[in-house]
């Protein structure tokens, strides 16, 4: 077993290491009812000298945590590979690997120890929150199954381009003035009198002041390049006296800076470079001026500081820094979010929700089940023609990305590729005219492999022109921004649905993994977990709550209003029953042959419905009437229901009175769990999984390395 694994015992001539003991004083906690939010900050680097130490920084924390990987990723083969042990005594077995907090902790403070050069950039204390995310993110998660019994799979080895956050240790709530990483000064009224707009209202000398204006007035007027704060100097008075009566005085320090917000961070044990500084730059508009007094106003609730980097191929460097201040304090929200919420809690309606791949439906109804409380709500959520249009033009856009990076590195190791068929066909025609061989500047064939098909060169190492980083730059930062409006878009839909169908809301808990086996690269658009997500999230907000119907125990397709089941499989889309003759499609009104019009109850959601496009992001609120007579079946439009079963009807059951809505549920039901579905077997060699009696440690297949050095199994 390597020696690196285990902690080395003290020699009797060299004295032992000490490390921080407890805390004896009272540890600080945060308050049950105290929440957290995060507020993100942009920074200010077009100074290269700021550019260059904040580089390195990232470049030395990376390090750190591909070096910690490692280490994990050995310790926990060992683990695996010790069956006495592990049987015996897994936690003590485990504490002498070091697979622990404090053992990872301490595995990097080694790692900083031995190299000479972390010093100049890195602190300790950024070096154990580091550990610390390795051990939450990578060994807990693979040691220690979650609440559906999963376990995450082996420690892997990150890339660069992924590693965006650098983790910041909390402030002490305790000790006034003690923050060990990222700090942030100054206060937001000196940045308004640092940076306030020319045309701004002299009577306007405060934020909230600033926070009353109409939102097409402009608060600030920040240059493009803004100025590096100066550390305070000189003495401050600290309001004692000496023996002699004479009165105190200390340095001035950063924390005595009353002026614009900047981000501080004092820089590694070892370095001479002094403190680095990163200004922050605020929204100028008085649009989104009132969030800033929200999150920004009381000094006091700052809590902690991660510093984050994004692709920006238009920023210095092709990164754009930020630094997100974690608040102890609730999300902002507007007079007019407030008012919406609180008028949608006051609905009192229940209702349901129907996700498909491409639209979402939502019935609602008054909680009482009385017709004179409120009609049935009902409401189809689908894609526009513009909005496919503008899918359609950025599907466009990534292909050519995607194809502009695949010439460029063509034409950078034109050597690692073979010529296309039509090329070589070309050259053995030139070659039978004796005509002279033309030298192929960029091959269109596959690349150039061995036997066993790997490349005979690693991707890694190929050469890269400056042209592929931006371009490469731009494909990740368009991803970003997609990604973002897809949220956004989420978000509003949500409030839509809340605002109109209540605050209670029910789900079907549907397995979305098994939709992207069944159509793939269709629900990239806009993923219907996304705004399922948003939904549960709106509903909590508001004070509801949306719950999750497993399919698997109620059927609701499967039973008829009067109490009799009918069994269909998932290609019939007309609900007929042959007890009380009621016939129609579900969502869409069910019609009996004695009642002219639809009833209350039979305008309840189906899993279908008609207009159904699959890859259409869900976007659009449609509300739909119920229809007075049978509609014809929409089988062949719609692809078959994937939380049930891909192929096939359900397993029949004994028949019997189906569940209605009017009457007592059974002795011994109570409401429906938030998680009704049991988790899915899996086999019993995969290590890691609730019940497996395996002891073998968990195996890799061999993985496929694809352009852009990403590892996948194969």
């Amino acid at each position: 077993m390597s020696a690196g694994l285990l902690e080395v015992a003290a020699s009797s001539d060299v004295p032992a290491r000490r490390f921080r003991g407890r805390n004896k004083k009272e540890r600080w906690t945060r308050g049950e009812d105290t929440e957290l939010a995060v507020i993100r900050l942009p920074l200010d680097v077009h100074d290269p000298g700021t550019r260059h130490r904040v580089e390195q920084l990232y470049s030395a924390m990376w390090s750190v945590k591909r070096a910690l990987q490692r280490d994990a990723r050995k310790a926990v083969d060992a683990y695996w590979a010790g069956d006495v042990r592990r049987e015996t005594d897994g936690k003590a077995w485990r504490l002498e690997l070091g697979l622990s907090r404090e053992g990872m902790e301490r595995r990097a403070y080694r790692h900083m120890e031995n190299s000479k050069h972390l010093g100049h950039h890195v602190t300790k204390a950024l070096v154990m929150h580091q550990a610390d995310e390795v051990f939450e993110t990578s060994v807990s998660r693979h040691l220690f199954p979650d609440a559906s019994g999963r376990r995450h799979g082996r420690p892997m080895t990150g890339r660069w381009w992924d590693y965006t956050r650098i983790p910041g240790r909390a402030r002490s709530h305790t000790t006034a003035r003690k923050w060990e990483t990222f700090r942030l000064h100054g206060t937001l009224a000196g940045h308004l009198a640092a940076y306030r707009h020319r045309s701004l209202d002299p009577a306007v000398t405060t934020p909230e002041q600033a926070a009353m204006l109409p939102p097409d007035v402009r608060v600030l007027e920040q240059p493009h390049r803004l100025p590096t704060p100066v550390r305070p100097s000189g003495r401050i008075a600290t309001r004692e006296v000496t023996p002699k009566k004479k009165p105190k005085t200390r340095a001035a320090t950063w924390w005595d800076h009353a002026g614009p917000l900047t981000v501080v961070f004092t820089g590694g044990a070892d370095s001479h470079q002094g403190d680095l500084v990163l200004p922050v730059r605020l929204p100028s508009g008085s649009g989104r001026w009132p969030r800033l007094p929200h999150f920004l106003g009381d000094p006091g609730t700052w809590h902690k500081i991660d510093l984050v980097r994004r692709r920006d191929a238009s920023a210095p460097g092709r990164w754009a820094y930020e630094a997100h201040l974690t608040v102890l304090c609730i999300g902002y929200a507007s007079a007019q979010t407030r008012a919406r919420r609180a008028a949608a809690a006051g609905l009192d309606r229940a209702g349901g929700v129907d996700g498909n791949v491409s639209n979402l439906s939502i019935v609602s109804f008054p909680s009482t089940f009385d017709p004179s409380h409120g009609d049935v709500e009902a409401t189809r959520v689908e894609l526009t023609d513009d909005e496919l249009a503008a899918l359609a033009k950025a599907h466009r856009k990534t292909r050519g990305r995607n194809r502009a990076l695949n010439r460029s590195r063509r034409a950078s190791n034109p050597d690692q590729y073979r010529p296309s068929k039509r090329q070589q066909t070309r050259a053995e025609r030139r070659a039978a005219a004796d005509l002279p061989a033309r030298t192929l500047q960029l091959p269109s064939g596959a690349r150039k492999a061995n036997k066993a098909d790997a490349p005979k060169q690693a991707y890694r190492r190929d050469r890269l022109s400056a042209g592929y980083h931006l371009k490469r730059a731009q494909l990740a930062e368009a991803a970003a921004t997609e990604a973002e409006a897809k949220d956004h878009r989420a978000r509003r839909t949500a409030e839509r649905i809340v605002s109109r169908h209540g605050a209670n809301l029910i789900v079907e808990d549907c397995d979305i993994r098994t939709w992207y086996r069944l159509w793939g690269k269709t629900l990239q658009a806009t993923p219907p977990g996304r705004l399922v997500t948003a939904i549960a999230r709106e509903c909590e907000k508001t004070g509801g709550r949306m719950r999750r119907a497993s399919t698997f125990t109620t059927k609701l397709s499967q039973a008829c209003f009067c109490g009799a089941r009918v069994a269909k499989t998932l290609a019939d889309r007309i609900h007929h029953c042959t007890s009380c003759g009621l016939n129609g499609k579900p969502g869409h009104g069910l019609r009996s042959p004695g009642r002219p019009r639809p009833t209350r109850e039979s305008r309840r959601p189906h899993h279908c419905t008609p207009g159904h496009r699959p890859g259409a992001p869900d976007t659009q609120l449609v509300p739909e009437r119920a229809a007075r007579g049978p509609v014809e079946s929409t089988a062949a439009r719609c692809p078959p229901h994937p939380g049930l079963h891909p192929r096939g009807s359900p397993k029949p059951e004994t028949p019997g009175r189906g569940p209605l809505l009017d009457t007592t549920p059974p002795t011994g039901t109570g409401q429906t769990s938030n998680e009704t579905r049991p988790a899915n077997e899996r086999h019993k060699a995969h290590v890691g999984t609730a019940g497996c009696t395996d002891n073998a440690p968990p195996r890799r297949t061999r993985s496929a390395q694809t352009p852009d050095g990403h590892h996948g199994a194969t």
